[in-house]
């Protein structure tokens, strides 16, 4: 089976962890153009050893490669801001883009809850770290029962967030905030970023909590065990801390939650932690592991979708 072509934008930490996980033993994707701004950084030495074809001149320089024609899938992991310019070149050209900056110009995509949804659209949207570890918990509660709230806590290490992540704080927490609802399915929604200064760094913990309109903890249970399997098929690391824990809340216990529920319900407790395969970035950056594997496990299947078309 011929490989489907494909390139990355953006040559920090989540640029070059996915272009050392693109290139292990991949059977869809081939790694056609690895684009930068920066001469001298890590990711674009690596690629050339790799013996990777490297622009150093951005979104333009990859349009004057000679590959560029033969590219189908174009991953960007640099900027909001950057994300917005480059998507509008790439789809002119007929790329499919896979953003994994918070631009959220395309539909928000988590790959155990909605990717076969949006295989067909022009730019899938990746969420956030934190969006990809918690909401498919959140998805696995509403599955079972309606959910009025539900907020998350993403506690990483300091040292896993470079700039990019740093100057997109304010679009972290109101993606993450905007999916948590649209893809996770719960009404409202809130998310809290935190960067742990700690030493040794600590791996990645995720809280979530949702209030559950139901009873039925077990079907929750189910439910939760089920996603975190899901998860761990792409993102080995991902695993519960502790048993779902639940809460019995009156309609007395609510005052204060947004949305206003009125009825009572399950307050449901899930832990995370999130640990790095360890590529390319230290295993305790999980938050970045999780981004590049899900948005690679989106990329091979639109891959798997363009090959069957194309026989």
């Amino acid at each position: 089976m011929s490989k489907i072509k494909a390139a990355i934008i953006g040559t920090g930490n989540i640029g070059t962890d996915l272009m050392i996980k693109l290139m292990r033993n991949n059977d869809v994707l081939e790694l056609a153009a690895f684009v930068g701004i920066d001469p001298d950084s890590d990711g674009l030495r690596r690629a050339e050893k790799l013996g990777v074809p490297v622009t150093a001149k951005g979104i333009d320089g990859l349009r004057e490669m000679p590959a560029y024609g033969d590219i189908a899938v174009v991953f960007d992991a640099t900027s909001a801001k950057a994300h917005a310019h480059h998507n509008k070149l790439l789809t002119a050209d007929g790329k499919r883009v896979i953003d994994l900056t918070p631009a959220a110009i395309g539909p928000y995509v988590v790959p155990p809850v909605n990717m076969s949804a949006h295989l067909d659209a022009p730019n899938l949207n990746m969420v956030t770290c934190g969006g990809q570890a918690t909401i498919p918990i959140v998805a696995a509660v509403s599955r079972v029962a309606p959910v009025p709230y539900a907020e998350i806590v993403a506690s990483i290490s300091s040292k896993s967030a470079g700039p990019g992540t740093r100057a997109n704080i304010d679009e972290f927490t109101d993606t993450t905030s905007r999916a948590i609802c649209e893809v996770g399915g719960a009404k409202e929604g809130k998310a809290i970023i935190i960067l742990n200064p700690a030493e040794p760094p600590l791996v990645m913990r995720d809280t979530v909590y949702c209030l559950a309109q139901t009873d039925d903890a077990e079907a929750i249970r189910v439910s939760v065990r089920q996603m975190v399997d899901a998860v761990q098929a792409y993102v080995p690391g991902y695993r519960l801390k502790q048993e779902v824990q639940f809460e019995k809340l009156g309609p007395n216990d609510l005052a204060g939650i947004p949305g206003s529920p009125t009825e009572g319900g399950l307050k449901v407790s899930v832990f995370l932690e999130v640990e790095g395969a360890g590529h390319y970035l230290p295993k305790y950056a999980g938050n970045l592991d999780i981004m590049t594997s899900a948005a690679l496990a989106t990329g091979e299947q639109i891959a798997r979708l363009q090959e069957k078309a194309l026989q």
